[in-house]
């Protein structure tokens, strides 16, 4: 089946990228060329263990990282918007089978690919998310039309699906998102929940297995991983974005929905204070309205983003009980990327363009 993207102003985020590094924007003044601008990714948080990785995949998982924030980094460095740039480097993490989102996305339990994603720019506060769909090649691309061309800020499965239709967007036949790492992960997630089940007895239900997603554990056989990818931005007009995309929870039923398309919860972003993308056990950080909170946290106590971030990671979701991590960025370009699990899939690209990763904990 024929796939069409969606496009950006008309164009495809590709070609803006290349256009971006081969022309300055009119109008393009010396004052904002002196603005900081940055932009930070993560890609999943939990049971990554650099015992567990092998160099070769380390390295794929480095290079892609790196690749998708310089995709964001030529956007943001010609005077593109913080929006773009978060929207082309989560595009380019949602084609990789690497991690869970998009092409990699995690099966649930009736074996089909359910995608949530959300996108929030901080000049306007203005915000669009999708959950549950199962057609759709870049969520995070249905979730800026939302925001864009709709006066609604959530749309789920057949609904979000249509909108979609209507706007250009060509639904793909669901199996471009099967991977034989993913579906192998939720077969062995069946086997153990019945196992549990047999050893608790017939007249306890079964609970689903705990989160998967993109670390290399299944690989190590461990299960407890989490898998969302996000990005933030700072660009040079001062304007704040952030976005997240997910493909969930392995083994999830029921329609389950995580924190990722939850505006405050997996994704939030205010010029008066920050830009914040979650990635983690999602229960736990809309619990905790973790993205909010950092917010609230700087603009009410006048906390310091990473005293913001810390407090809200390391402190208020340990006592709840909720796994995971955060990267965020300030309206003065200050960067935070606390966790709590073993490890993220993290990095950050300044103005100099050179770009940082880091997966395990330092």
């Amino acid at each position: 089946m024929k796939i069409r993207s969606r496009t950006i102003g008309g164009v495809l985020p590709s070609t803006i990228i290349t256009l971006f590094m081969a022309v300055s924007l009119p109008g393009f003044s010396q004052a904002q060329e002196a603005r900081p601008f940055r932009l930070v990714v993560h890609g999943g948080a939990g049971t990554i263990l650099k015992e567990s990785m092998t160099p070769e995949l380390e390295k794929a998982y480095k290079d892609k990282l790196s690749e998708a924030l310089l995709a964001g980094h030529n956007i943001l460095k010609s005077g593109g918007s913080g929006l773009d740039a978060v929207e082309a480097t989560i595009r380019i993490l949602e084609d990789s089978p690497l991690f869970n989102a998009g092409k990699g996305a995690v099966f649930t339990n009736e074996g089909m690919n359910e995608l949530d994603s959300s996108i929030m720019d901080g000049a306007t506060l203005k915000a669009g998310a999708v959950a549950g769909v199962k057609h759709v090649k870049n969520p995070i691309s249905l979730a800026r039309l939302v925001m864009e061309k709709s006066p609604h800020v959530l749309m789920v499965r057949e609904g979000a699906e249509a909108f979609a239709r209507q706007n250009g967007i060509e639904l793909i036949d669901p199996k471009y998102f099967y991977t034989e790492r993913r579906w192998k992960e939720l077969e062995q997630a069946k086997e153990k929940e019945k196992a549990e089940g047999m050893k608790k007895g017939p007249a306890r239900e079964a609970t689903p297995a705990k989160p998967s997603g993109n670390s290399t554990a299944d690989r190590a056989g461990d299960d407890h991983k989490f898998g969302t990818v996000g990005a933030v931005a700072l660009d040079r007009a001062g304007n704040l974005s952030a976005g997240t995309s997910t493909g969930g929870m392995t083994n999830k039923r029921f329609g389950r929905v995580g924190d990722s398309p939850i505006i405050g919860a997996g994704t939030y972003a205010n010029n008066r204070t920050c830009a914040v993308s979650a990635t983690g056990h999602g229960e736990y950080f809309i619990r905790s309205v973790v993205a909010y909170d950092i917010s609230a946290l700087m603009e009410y106590k006048g906390l310091s983003l990473k005293e913001a971030a810390d407090t809200v990671v390391m402190d208020k979701l340990v006592k709840l009980g909720g796994e995971g991590g955060v990267i965020a960025i300030d309206k003065a370009g200050n960067i935070a990327m606390p966790f709590n699990s073993a490890g993220m899939y993290r990095g950050y690209v300044l103005e100099d363009g050179k770009v940082v990763i880091r997966i395990y904990k330092d």
